[in-house]
């Protein structure tokens, strides 16, 4: 839920509406709202148009959606998500050596 609430953020202090955004998505209104809720998914390819519509840096923008993507993928699993959150991080670290 971390990118639909920050892309909201970003569209809010710039004075946007959703449909502002869904037609530069080339998606309906409904389904951006979906997107900003957490209830859908932005896809990859979303990335480059909202960082350039909001003006902003397209890797911060890609950071967080992947973050959201991870947070995702364990928050049903409490007992081992640090953990595994560390050891993915030790992987990358030892990937880029």
């Amino acid at each position: 839920m971390i990118f639909g609430g920050k892309i909201k953020e970003y569209r809010e202090e710039r004075g946007f509406l959703q449909r502002h955004l869904s037609a530069a998505l080339e998606i309906d209104t409904p389904m951006y709202s979906k997107i900003e809720r957490g209830e859908r998914k932005a896809k990859r390819s979303h990335i480059p148009i909202l960082a350039r519509f909001f003006n902003i840096d397209e890797k911060e923008l890609l950071v967080i959606w992947l973050a959201d993507k991870v947070l995702d993928a364990i928050k049903e699993e409490e007992e081992v998500k640090i953990e595994a959150i560390i050891y993915a991080q030790k992987e990358i670290y030892e990937s880029n050596k």
